[in-house]
């Protein structure tokens, strides 16, 4: 991985930034690298308890904290708003498993097992929404976490909020809050280079810290507002018809919360020792996000009674606070909540779906460095969030790709598949999984169903001046109606219109001695390679292959 450089300006060639060859079972063929081959089993050493301390550490940041808190704020109860946020993480968990249980069974990421469904080249759509959606998110997660930064900074130096301004009004940013964010971007910076499959132990620091701290800032609320004054006695103020859509709302955004991870979550489970090391999922993520979500919607109900405010932003919170050791001490584990779910939702996401952009020279840790750069950088989310509230809508909006993407996947792999698929064949551009030029119609066809529809809904959340009338309920429960609609067209379509040459009778694994090393097939455009009718034809296909490649 070392760049080499043998005169002053050879590091402007394209060939200087090259990755060095590894002996790896696809990389030697250019549509790969160390990073994006299967994980070796020497490396497949997530077990079911870092699974679970992964959980615990995403369920407590900032997002779900507020998610909880802004539901009281649209007029829910707390006794509504938990139940919603409740079914929403059970859906959530059972897409997730399933969907990691794939990377598990086939240690291959997300950017590399969708092209058995998508089509090699179709894939690369949703693996670039995915890079641009991971690299804005980082930006404005980096940007709450800066905010952190600054209460700390307030608690220990609380003349840094009298610091003197030298920027101008239209740069959207104060000095010392451009020094904050400098700050936590040096702090996160070095947690960006630590290997995926050593990451977990920040999972772990974090899923001990913060639960801690979240669990005594609820104690505090209860002593401040005791619940028989004032969680217990909040009511819903919407009622009816609105009631019904705003919960399902609700439940919408819970899902759509994770609709991103619950598509690339192979990106964690294919390091797993075993697949029954993920299955904890479904039993551990409703739970924990309910109890994290319960945090956030018992702070923020005692807020209103302390403040007359609805401070769903827990660092608005703290800001009120007049223990600045409290306050230091609780936005310390913010910018540690902060820093984890940033790395393991983004960072790490954008990172895995690079590789596959660029194979030859971009492995994760440098598509990390890149979404450090650009994400934290260049794009600027203090603009973002002061000037374009209706971008922000779009990149939530956005998840109207991804219940397709998720659904699609699913039933692709456990329906039609049935898990018989040929990993070293979604290597090969030209091999079964190429369909027509690339493209697996079937997919295509799912995704214009389901997002046409939506769309108006989208269009509304940018610009409400856009009036479409019942439509917009449409987009409140956006990724239920894309999962479910996707899934059963992109169904029935194949088995009606069935892609014969990307079916067979076993799982051909990586792991499986006649796997060859590289390209398998070369079939023609529009799924022209032949159906592989038995599992003897095919292994005996490929060591000729691998005979004439080698010769």
């Amino acid at each position: 991985m070392a760049i080499k450089c043998t005169a002053p300006l050879d590091f402007l060639r394209p060939s200087a930034w090259a990755l060095e060859p590894e002996e790896t079972t696809f990389a030697n063929y250019g549509w790969s690298n160390k990073d994006m081959d299967p994980v070796p089993p020497r490396l497949r050493t997530w077990t079911a308890w870092n699974y679970v301390t992964y959980w615990v550490s995403d369920a407590t940041n900032i997002a779900i904290w507020e998610l909880a808190g802004s539901m009281l704020a649209i007029g829910l109860s707390w006794r509504q708003a938990l139940p919603c946020i409740a079914v929403g993480y059970v859906v959530i968990s059972v897409v997730m498993v399933m969907t990691g249980t794939i990377g598990a069974r086939l240690h291959v990421a997300f950017p590399v097992l969708n092209r058995s469904s998508f089509g090699f080249w179709f894939s690369y759509f949703t693996v670039f929404s995915r890079v641009i959606l991971a690299m804005f998110w980082f930006s404005i997660q980096t940007y709450s976490g800066s905010q952190a930064v600054y209460q700390m900074l307030k608690a220990i130096w609380p003349s840094i909020a009298r610091l003197p301004n030298h920027l101008p009004a239209s740069a959207n940013i104060t000095s010392s809050g451009l020094l904050c964010y400098l700050l936590y971007w040096i702090i996160q910076f070095p947690f960006m280079l630590l290997s995926p499959h050593n990451i977990r132990w920040l999972f772990l620091v974090k899923g001990i810290v913060v639960p801690i701290t979240w669990l005594a800032m609820v104690i505090w609320a209860f002593v401040r507002v005791p619940p028989s004054t004032g969680l217990f006695t909040q009511h819903a103020t919407i009622s009816g018809s609105q009631l019904s859509w705003t919960w399902l709302s609700a439940v919408n955004s819970a899902l759509g919360i994770y609709a991103t991870l619950s598509v690339n979550i192979p990106d964690f489970t294919r390091y797993a020792r075993n697949e029954q090391a993920q299955l904890v999922q479904p039993l551990v993520i409703p739970i924990v996000f309910t109890l994290c979500s319960f945090a956030g919607i018992a702070v923020t109900s005692a807020g209103i009674q302390l403040y007359g405010e609805v401070l769903w932003d827990p660092l608005l919170l703290i800001d009120r606070w007049d223990n600045r050791a409290a306050a230091f001490f609780a936005s310390l584990v913010f910018v540690i909540a902060t820093i984890g779910t940033n790395i393991s939702a983004n960072s790490i996401s954008a990172g895995n779906d690079m590789t596959v952009l660029l194979p030859k020279y971009i492995n994760i840790r440098r598509g990390q460095i890149i979404c450090a750069v650009i994400g934290g950088w260049a794009l600027c989310p203090w603009e973002i969030l002061a000037s374009a509230q209706g971008f922000l809508s779009f990149m939530n909006g956005y998840t109207i790709f991804l219940g397709p993407f998720a659904g699609i996947m699913i039933t692709d792999f456990w329906l039609l598949h049935k898990g018989h698929v040929d990993v070293p064949a979604m290597y090969d551009p030209y091999g079964r999984y190429r369909y027509a030029y690339g493209f697996n119609w079937r997919a295509v066809l799912a995704i214009l169903v389901t997002v046409g529809p939506t769309m108006p809904g989208l269009i509304n959340s940018i610009n409400p001046a856009v009036h479409i009338g019942n439509a917009i309920h449409l987009f409140d429960i956006a990724w239920m109606y894309g999962f479910v609609v996707a899934s059963v067209v992109y169904y029935i379509t194949s088995v009606a219109f069935p892609a014969r040459e990307t079916y067979v009778e076993k799982l051909i694994s990586a792991d499986d001695p006649s796997a060859p090393m590289g390209a398998p097939y070369g079939g023609a455009g529009g799924g022209g390679a032949s159906p592989v009718t038995s599992t003897t034809d095919a292994e005996k296909t490929r060591d000729v292959q691998v005979m004439v490649k080698t010769e």
